[in-house]
């Protein structure tokens, strides 16, 4: 049996991998510390087809380190003790080329699965790589998080997509023996959407639907083989977030109509309850915020009560709290300020503080005249003291900004009253 194109053209050494040059790079952290032979307990957290398990892979070649494997899927406790006794056999308490035990999709591992691995990490019987598309905050209990460091990997963009198509038809001995035509690449890169997995599976599909002599690649004809073999919903598969994607976007165009349907999809489809409702937890802040807060208090309840009740009695409340978003009405406002303050501090560094607004805890600082010129805004009225709040290079700035709905409408006019022209509200 064949293996997959992706499977097929794996790199099997540093050199050979593709994007994430924040860690592999020549100055990469991983790059140094594999250089070094220590390499730590760690997390690699990014979406799917970023070359996640690759890594791991050559991290262990690369470190000369015995290698296991594990999936949060099929293994349980027993597997992983099991597992655990073979690396300590094979590696030792007094040498720093423990084994390596790879997770992948180690957020789908329980509590008691996840407290399995402690003593073995904390003991440094194994070197514990663990694989998550989802946030390891939220996913990975405490006490392994503190042992393990998170290197975050991301979506490739367009330059590694096109390094890696070309790659696959130079280095693999099945596509070398055809004549391929990259005519069009369009609907390949955005279909793949930064995943390098899914873009081999879905130019392999299309080389292998050819009978003619040359293989010429279109957009249109992309488009049509994908449409062809479109799967249901697969959790963990390629069309995983499109249909997220599909549900989030339904919630945000106000749609319940939509919002429920790609809500069944998902459910049919075994979807994790929490990830639903995290997915809205998010969009509740980013998406409806100020217009109207309630939103985010119904889906922080949302996903408290679903990990509680669980599935299938959970899949009514995720339902309820989806309609309940998707005809709230909306403003990114708040999401917008915070990404103009952030690039406002990239821009600027660090702005010393005002020095009316500093801490005074020192004898000194108050001789200094730390916090002297503040005004204590309860003193006055309407508990209001007209003064500055930012750094005096960028005094006055509007950053906040409040959408157009009747909350925040009303929200401008409060901002009006206070400031008058200043931030121009």
């Amino acid at each position: 049996m064949v293996a997959p194109l992706a499977e097929r053209i794996r790199p099997q050494q540093l050199e050979d991998y593709i994007s994430q040059l924040h860690l592999v790079g020549p100055n990469g952290s991983l790059t140094q510390q594999i250089a070094k032979g220590i390499i730590p307990s760690l997390i690699l957290w990014g979406p799917p087809g970023t070359g996640k398990t690759t890594l791991a892979q050559i991290i262990s070649q690369e470190s000369k380190r015995p290698f296991y494997t594990l999936s949060a899927i099929n293994s349980g406790v027993k597997d992983i003790r099991d597992v655990i006794e073979k690396a300590k056999q094979s590696g030792g308490l007094f040498t720093s080329k423990n084994p390596i035990l790879f997770i992948d999709e180690i957020h789908r591992f329980s509590k008691s699965q996840q407290d399995s691995l402690l003593a073995a990490v904390e003991k440094g019987w194994i070197t514990l790589i663990g694989a998550t598309t989802e946030n390891p905050s939220f996913e990975v209990i405490p006490a392994l998080l503190s042992r393990c460091q998170v290197y975050t990997l991301n979506a490739f963009n367009k330059e590694d997509l096109e390094t890696l198509l070309h790659r696959a038809m130079q280095t693999d001995v099945i596509l070398q023996r055809k004549k391929i035509n990259l005519a069009e690449t369009e609907a390949l890169l955005r279909l793949s959407g930064g995943d390098g997995r899914k873009l081999l599976n879905l130019f392999e599909l299309v080389v292998n639907a050819s009978d003619e002599d040359e293989i010429l690649f279109t957009n249109d004809r992309v488009l049509e083989l994908v449409q062809q073999n479109t799967v249901l919903y697969d959790k963990t598969g390629e069309q995983h977030y499109d249909i997220v994607s599909a549900f989030i976007k339904s919630i945000r165009g106000s749609d319940p109509n939509g919002a429920v349907y790609w809500l069944a999809r998902m459910i049919e489809g075994g979807e994790d309850v929490k990830f639903i409702a995290r997915r809205m937890l998010i969009l509740s802040s980013e998406d409806i915020g100020n217009a109207n807060p309630t939103a985010f208090i119904m889906a922080n309840n949302t996903f408290q009560a679903v990990a509680t009740i669980g599935y299938p009695e959970s899949r009514i409340i995720l339902s309820q709290c989806a309609v309940y978003l998707a005809t709230s009405p909306k403003s990114n406002a708040s999401y917008q300020a915070i990404g103009k303050a952030q690039q406002i501090v990239k821009q600027t560094g660090d702005l010393s503080v005002p020095i009316h607004l500093r801490n005074a805890p020192t004898p000194l600082m108050k001789e200094l005249g730390y916090g002297e010129e503040y005004k204590y805004s309860h003193d006055y009225a309407n508990n209001f003291a007209e003064q500055e709040f930012l750094p005096e290079a960028i005094a006055g700035s509007a950053i906040y900004e409040p959408g157009n709905n009747t909350r925040e409408n009303s929200t401008r006019e409060f901002l009006k009253n206070r400031w008058k022209d200043k931030y121009g509200y």
